[in-house]
C-alpha cells in the first residue's frame, strides 16, 4: 500500500470517528434539549464538513516545511521594511533566476475560516499565493520574475487573513534558461505534459512530448452513452491517444515530435515487477498496444508485436532517446508524486538511460499530484505556485521555476480544454462543496474550466526541481 493509500485510510478512519462523535452529541442534544435541535444542528454540520473540513491535508497547517537546498541555491539575507522586502545592495541578478523567499506565517482568526495567503506585490501586479488555513510556520514563496521589483526596493509582501511575522531569507537558483535546449517531456498520461509543463515545452528551442499510457480506464462517461464497459474504455483510450498527439501541436511541437506510446492505465507497476510478461489493460479487454499508437508518426520497437510489456517500455525509451538526443529530460518527481503510473514512469526513463550512449545534460522532475495535500497548489487561477509542503526533513532539491505570461497562461487554459479528460462535469456533489467553499472559505472558480486541474496549473509560475547529470 502507497503512503497516500495509508493517508487516506488514515483521514478516513479519524473522519468517520469524527462523524460518529458528532452524531452521539446531536443525539444527546436532542434528548437531552429538544428534539428538532439535533434536526436543525445536522445539515448545518454538514454544511460545516463541506466547506472547511473536506480537504484531504494530511499534516498539521502548524508544521514547518523542511526544505534543504543544495548547491547550486544560495542563501541571502533579506528584510521586511513594512510591507517592504529589502535585499542587500551587493545582491547582483539578471531576472533568470529562480527565488525563493522564507517567511514565517502566522494565520489570523478569520484564516481559521477563509483561505489566506500572502501578497507578492511587484513585477505585473499583486500575486496572491494561497497557503493553509490555520497556517501557522515557515513557508516558501515563488518570488521567480520579481527580480526587478526586489532589486529597486519596491517589492511589497503582505498578509491576507494572515501575518508575516519574519522574511528571514531569500532562496536564489542561479541556472541557465533550459528553454534555450532541446526539450523532452515524459507525460504518463495525456494531459500530464500540459499540466506541467506547457510553459516549459511550449517555448524550448526543440521540444518532444512522449506520452505513456492511453488512460483509457474510467470510461464511466463514456458508458452513459450506451455503449459496454470494454467499449467505452476502448473509446476513452482512442481519444486520449489522440489528446495526447494532437494537443502539443497547439503550442507548436510538431507531429513526429508527439508520441504515444499506447501501454495501458494503472498496468505500469506490475509490467516492472515482470518485465517480460504481457499485462493486458483493466477494463479495455486489450492485450496490443498498437490500437492506441496508430497516430505515431514514426516505427518503435514495441510496434513489431504490441506486447505491453516493461521490456518493450524500455525498448520505446530508449529508442526515442536515442532519436530526440533531448538536453533536457522533464518527468514526474520520484518522492513527491504518488500516482503508481508518474512513479514507475520516471523509473522506466532511468532504466532506460543506464548505459545508453546518449545523456541528458539536466533533468526537471514535477509532481501534479501529493501526498499531503490534494489542493495544492493551494490559491487562485492565475496566482504564483509556492513551493509544496515537505514535512519530513532530509531531501534536498533545487527548485526550477519559469514564469508565464498571461498569454501563455489562456494559451495553456486553451491545450487543457482540449483534453477530453477533463471536460466532463464533476459530480452534483462535488459542484455543490465546491459554491459552499466559495461562499464561505472564499474560494474562487477558475475562470477556465471547471475541472480543478484548471486552477491548479493555469498559473503565474510553472515549477519543477531540477538536477544536473
Amino acid at each position: 500500500m502507497s503512503r497516500k493509500q495509508q493517508l487516506l485510510r488514515r483521514h478516513r478512519r479519524n473522519k468517520r470517528v469524527g462523524l460518529l462523535v458528532a452524531l452521539v452529541v446531536l443525539i444527546a442534544l436532542g434528548v437531552l434539549v429538544k428534539w428538532w435541535l439535533a434536526l436543525v444542528l445536522l445539515p448545518l454540520l454538514w454544511v460545516a464538513h463541506e466547506a472547511w473540513f473536506a480537504d484531504h491535508l494530511f499534516y498539521s497547517p502548524g508544521d514547518d516545511y523542511l526544505y534543504e537546498f543544495p548547491e547550486p541555491c544560495e542563501r541571502v539575507p533579506v528584510s521586511l521594511d513594512g510591507l517592504v522586502l529589502r535585499a542587500p545592495a551587493s545582491l547582483r541578478l539578471s531576472g533568470d533566476e529562480t527565488l525563493v523567499l522564507q517567511v514565517r506565517v502566522k494565520s489570523s482568526l478569520l484564516g481559521r475560516f477563509r483561505d489566506p495567503g500572502v501578497e507578492v506585490s511587484g513585477e505585473g501586479g499583486a500575486d496572491l499565493q494561497g497557503l493553509e488555513r490555520g497556517v501557522d510556520g515557515l513557508r516558501y514563496l515563488n518570488l521567480t520574475g520579481q527580480a526587478p521589483a526586489l532589486l529597486a526596493g519596491t517589492l511589497r509582501i503582505r498578509g491576507r487573513c494572515c501575518r508575516v511575522v519574519e522574511a528571514a531569507s531569500l532562496i536564489v537558483v542561479r541556472a541557465s534558461d533550459l528553454r534555450q535546449r532541446r526539450v523532452m517531456v515524459i507525460a504518463p498520461h495525456a494531459d500530464d505534459a500540459e499540466l506541467a509543463a506547457y510553459g516549459l515545452y511550449s517555448q524550448a528551442e526543440e521540444a518532444w512530448v512522449v506520452t505513456l499510457t492511453a488512460g483509457e480506464i474510467e470510461a464511466e462517461h463514456y458508458q452513459q452513452m450506451g455503449l459496454e464497459p470494454a467499449h467505452a474504455a476502448r473509446l476513452k483510450g482512442r481519444l486520449r491517444a489522440w489528446d495526447s498527439i494532437a494537443v502539443p501541436r497547439w503550442a507548436g511541437v510538431p507531429e513526429a515530435q508527439c508520441v504515444q506510446l499506447g501501454y495501458f492505465c494503472l498496468q505500469l507497476p506490475a509490467m516492472q515487477a515482470a518485465p517480460d510478461q504481457p499485462v493486458a489493460s483493466r477494463e479495455a479487454d486489450l492485450s496490443d498496444t498498437r490500437l492506441f499508437r496508430q497516430l505515431n508518426a514514426l516505427s518503435l520497437p514495441g510496434d513489431q508485436d504490441g506486447a505491453p510489456t516493461w521490456n518493450n517500455l524500455l525498448a520505446d525509451l530508449r529508442a526515442l532517446i536515442m532519436q530526440a538526443r533531448p538536453q533536457v529530460l522533464v518527468m514526474p518527481h520520484p518522492t513527491l508524486d504518488p500516482h503508481p503510473d508518474h512513479l514507475c514512469a520516471q523509473a522506466a526513463v532511468l532504466e532506460a538511460l543506464h548505459g545508453l550512449q546518449w545523456q541528458p545534460e539536466s533533468v526537471l522532475y514535477y509532481a501534479n499530484h501529493l501526498h499531503d495535500n490534494d489542493r495544492w497548489p493551494m490559491g487562485d487561477s492565475g496566482a504564483g505556485i509556492a513551493l509544496p509542503p515537505q514535512v519530513e526533513p532530509g531531501q534536498a532539491w533545487a527548485p526550477y521555476s519559469l514564469s508565464l505570461t498571461l498569454d501563455t497562461q489562456r494559451d495553456k487554459a486553451m491545450a487543457l480544454g482540449m483534453m477530453h479528460d477533463l471536460q466532463p462535469r464533476a459530480p452534483f456533489k462535488r459542484r455543490l462543496r465546491r459554491l459552499l467553499q466559495r461562499w464561505l472559505a472564499g474560494r474562487q472558480p477558475s475562470p477556465y474550466g471547471e475541472n480543478e486541474f484548471f486552477r491548479k496549473a493555469v498559473r503565474r509560475h510553472e515549477l519543477f526541481w531540477r538536477r544536473d547529470l
